[in-house]
C-alpha cells in the first residue's frame, strides 16, 4: 500500500493509555515544528463538550498553535467545571513535555458522554507520548482516534503550484452520531503551504460545507464534533492568487473522500446513498428534501434490504415541508427512471434494479421542477448491526 502524502513539518505519536477497552492505541498527538495557523469548526449542539469549550478559549488567545491531542474513551462532555479543568490540565501536561504553552495545544475527545477523564492516566501517558514524537505516521494517528469505527480514515495529496509543491492531508474518525452541522466526528487537516489566514479560512469553510456538512448516518449531531485545520508554511511555497482555487479544489477533494469514508463506515452500514435533489426554488429547499429522504428510517432500511421500494423515497420528499408540484417530481434510482407524472414508469423495476442494489454506492436523483436549487447529501442505510452496536455501547 502506498504511503499517504504527509505535509512537511508535522510529527506524529500514538500511545496506549488504557483510556478505553481493547489493545488499540487510544491517544494520538500531532505536533507542528513551526507555529501553525488554524481554522476550526465545532458542533452546534447546545451541550458542547469540554474540549470544544477549551479549544474555543485557546483559539481566542492565539493566532497560531503547535499541537492537537486526541483521546478516546471519554468524550468529556456534560462533565461540568471539573471536565473543563481536566481538559486544560491535559493540555498543560502535553505542553510541559513539548516546551510550549498549553493554549498552543488543541484538545479533542471522543467516547462516552458524562464520563470524567482519567487524570492519573493522563499524567502517566503525557510524557510517554511526547517521547514517541516522530515514531508514528498519519495512518497511525487516524487509527488511534477510532472508537466504533471499523477502519481508519485518512487521505492526502501533493499539489503542484507555480512556486513548488504543497501537500495536504487529513484524518477523520466517526461511525455513529454522524450528522455534522458545523458525527461523533473528529477531523484534523494539515497543510504545509504558506497562505494568508483570511484566504485559508475561506477555503477551509467552503470545503467543509461541501463535504462534512453534507453527510448523515443516523441524524444525530454529537457534543464533540470538531474539525481542526493547521497550516504551517513548512513547504516554503506560497500559492499565487490565481492558484487559490486549485488549493480549494484539493482540500475539498480530500474532505469529500473523508466524508464518504465516514458514511461508508456508518455503524453497521452496508450502503452509501448519493441523494441528489434539483429543480427547487433555492438550495435550501433542495437540502430540506435531501435530508428528509436521507434521514428516513423507511428509506434507509429499504436500502439495507436491497428493496427497490421507490414509494418510500417519493413519500419522504412529499413530507419534507417543501412546496413543489407533485406532478413535476421525477425519481431516477440507480440510473433507472421509476416515477414521473405522479405514477410509476416501470412495472418491472424489481428486475431492473436487482443487480444495481447489490452495489455499495446507490444513486437517488429527485427532480422537482425547473428551479435553480440543488443539493447533494451522502447517507448510510440502517441495519441490525447499528442497533447491536448502540444497544451495548457502554458495556
Amino acid at each position: 500500500m502506498n504511503k499517504t502524502p504527509t505535509p512537511k513539518g508535522f510529527k506524529f505519536a500514538v500511545h496506549k493509555a488504557y483510556f478505553r477497552k481493547g489493545e488499540r492505541n487510544d491517544l494520538a498527538l500531532v505536533v507542528s515544528e513551526y507555529p501553525a495557523q488554524v481554522s476550526a469548526l465545532f458542533t452546534a449542539n447546545l451541550f458542547p463538550a469540554a474540549p470544544v469549550l477549551v479549544a474555543k478559549e485557546y483559539l481566542a488567545l492565539n493566532q497560531s498553535v503547535r499541537a492537537v491531542i486526541v483521546n478516546t474513551g471519554s468524550a468529556n462532555a456534560c462533565t461540568g467545571q471539573e471536565g473543563i479543568d481536566n481538559c486544560k490540565k491535559s493540555t498543560q501536561l502535553i505542553a510541559e513535555n513539548l516546551g510550549i504553552k498549553a493554549s498552543e495545544v488543541l484538545p479533542a475527545s471522543t467516547g462516552v458522554i458524562g464520563l470524567q477523564m482519567d487524570m492519573p492516566g493522563w499524567e502517566k501517558a503525557a510524557p510517554l507520548i511526547c517521547q514517541k514524537l516522530g515514531t508514528a505516521e498519519l495512518e497511525d494517528f487516524a487509527e488511534a482516534t477510532m472508537t466504533t469505527d471499523a477502519f481508519p480514515k485518512f487521505a492526502g495529496m501533493n499539489l503542484k503550484l507555480k512556486n513548488g509543491t504543497v501537500c495536504l492531508a487529513g484524518v477523520a474518525k466517526g461511525a455513529g452520531m454522524i450528522c455534522p452541522n458545523m458525527a461523533t466526528m473528529l477531523s484534523t487537516v494539515l497543510c504545509d503551504a504558506q497562505i494568508d489566514k483570511k484566504d485559508w479560512d475561506l477555503i477551509f469553510k467552503q470545503a467543509v460545507d461541501q463535504s462534512f456538512n453534507r453527510v448523515s448516518v443516523d441524524g444525530d449531531t454529537s457534543t464533540n464534533d470538531t474539525i481542526y485545520s493547521l497550516v504551517n508554511g513548512a513547504s516554503g511555497v506560497k500559492p499565487e492568487k490565481d492558484e487559490l482555487e486549485l488549493l480549494q479544489n484539493a482540500l475539498t477533494k480530500i474532505l469529500k473522500e473523508l466524508a464518504y469514508l465516514l458514511v461508508k463506515d456508518g455503524e453497521g452500514a452496508t450502503k452509501v446513498l448519493f441523494i441528489k435533489v434539483s429543480g427547487t426554488k433555492d438550495n435550501a429547499e433542495a437540502e430540506k428534501v435531501a435530508r428528509t429522504v436521507g434521514h428516513s428510517q423507511l428509506v434507509k432500511t429499504a436500502m439495507y434490504g436491497k428493496d427497490a421500494n421507490w414509494g418510500r423515497i417519493v413519500a419522504a420528499a412529499g413530507r419534507s415541508g417543501v412546496n413543489f408540484d407533485p406532478n413535476a417530481l421525477r425519481l431516477v434510482f440507480c440510473g433507472v427512471e421509476l416515477f414521473k407524472n405522479s405514477q410509476p414508469t416501470k412495472l418491472d423495476f424489481d428486475s431492473l434494479l436487482k443487480k444495481p442494489l447489490e452495489e455499495t454506492d446507490l444513486m437517488i436523483e429527485l427532480f422537482l421542477g425547473d428551479g435553480d436549487g440543488h443539493y447533494e447529501l451522502l447517507a448510510s442505510d440502517l441495519t441490525h448491526r447499528y442497533i447491536d452496536i448502540n444497544a451495548d455501547y457502554r458495556s
